[in-house]
């Protein structure tokens, strides 16, 4: 049954080496596979992040994907140190301070990536 079967989250990319330095240098993330079409990087348990390249990108600005993370003002700050921006917002029913969110469930915050892909991630109460 697919409840018991991991998923990947695939992402679009026009620039495919941009988004492989972006997620390798900045973000961290180790390369598992790499060809000409996508870049497949291990992430948490046994899930993992492809990134696709695509003639169009993606023009969605919600969210595309979410890290659960323990820490969000450590890992926030760590991405900072590294050169990635942490969206702030002001919208009515969402507004971030420091860049993360209070919600009902927990605390989150995003980036953008290269694709122009909305990540974001969850600390769970």
């Amino acid at each position: 049954m697919l409840s018991a079967c991991p998923i990947d989250v695939v992402l679009l990319a026009t620039d495919l080496d941009a988004s492989k330095d972006f997620y390798a240098n900045k973000i961290g993330l180790p390369v598992l596979v790499e060809n000409p079409s996508s870049v497949t990087f291990t992430c948490g348990g046994d899930s993992r992040l492809v990134v696709s390249k695509s003639t169009t990108g993606t023009s969605d600005e919600q969210t595309q994907a979410s890290f659960r993370v323990v820490d969000l003002k450590e890992e926030t700050a760590a991405l900072r140190s590294r050169g990635v921006k942490i969206e702030d917002y002001d919208l009515p029913g969402l507004k971030t301070v420091d860049g993360i969110v209070e919600l009902p469930f927990g605390w989150m915050a995003w980036f953008i990536d290269p694709g122009k892909n909305c990540v974001g991630m969850l600390q769970l109460k």
